[in-house]
């Protein structure tokens, strides 16, 4: 089972939430050496307001605050994210279900969950290609239950390994009520963490928000 962290170091620790304090304190002293270099060269007869220092000190010690404030929060995050990391680490070699696009290898036919407006009596498939070229137009049944996408053009041939887009086309008669993505199901190879958050990695190198996951099941059985 592989589970992998975009961040350096081990998957097993979180990151110190207290990283950027030296970097704040280290700030704090230079903006008093420079205050008091200040009050030093001012013109005895023209000093400046007291207050005026005072405004200044309040500022800084609130910026301190906020980013030490932020630090807590950034770690905060980092580990809920791999609290959800380890969470979703039975996960990998499941298959999970949601929209994105598709990695076709060129035979084995892939699980659909169509979902077709509720007033619908046509359900069109449409597919893309990686440049967004239609490749294929095909009705299937009005019905949300799964559906073996055999990956063909119109001719019935097998299109050629790739990833593709897919979406579904409403109608009722000859009139369109919208279009909507496609779910299906893939195999999760992989759990990644990064900047914006836990994503899972499937077949064709594709990467998709763990958010996005709408169901989970065990892998299909193999043929005998």
């Amino acid at each position: 089972m592989d589970v992998q962290s975009a961040n350096t170091g081990t998957t097993t620790g979180f990151p110190a939430a207290t990283a950027t304090t030296p970097v704040v304190t280290s700030d704090y002293q230079t903006f008093l050496v420079m205050m008091t270099t200040q009050i030093q060269n001012q013109d005895p007869l023209n000093p400046m307001d007291a207050n005026e220092f005072a405004v200044q000190l309040a500022t800084f010690s609130g910026v301190e605050q906020q980013v030490q404030t932020n630090s807590l929060l950034t770690g905060l995050t980092s580990q809920m994210t791999m609290m959800g990391m380890s969470q979703m680490a039975g996960w990998v070699g499941n298959e999970a279900r949601f929209a994105a696009p598709v990695h076709f290898d060129g035979i084995t036919p892939i699980t659909l969950s169509p979902n077709p407006a509720a007033a619908a009596d046509r359900a069109v498939l449409v597919v893309k290609d990686e440049d967004g070229n239609e490749v294929s137009r095909q009705e299937i049944p009005v019905s949300t239950a799964n559906y073996a996408w055999t990956g063909t053009d119109p001719n019935g041939d097998p299109l050629p390994e790739g990833v593709y887009s897919l979406s579904l086309e409403s109608y009722t008669g000859e009139e369109l009520l919208g279009e909507t993505e496609v779910e299906h199901y893939s195999e999760i190879l992989e759990i990644r963490s990064g900047p914006g958050g836990t994503t899972l990695m499937v077949d064709g190198e594709i990467e998709v928000p763990s958010i996005y996951v709408t169901g989970l099941r065990p892998p299909a059985a193999p043929d005998l």
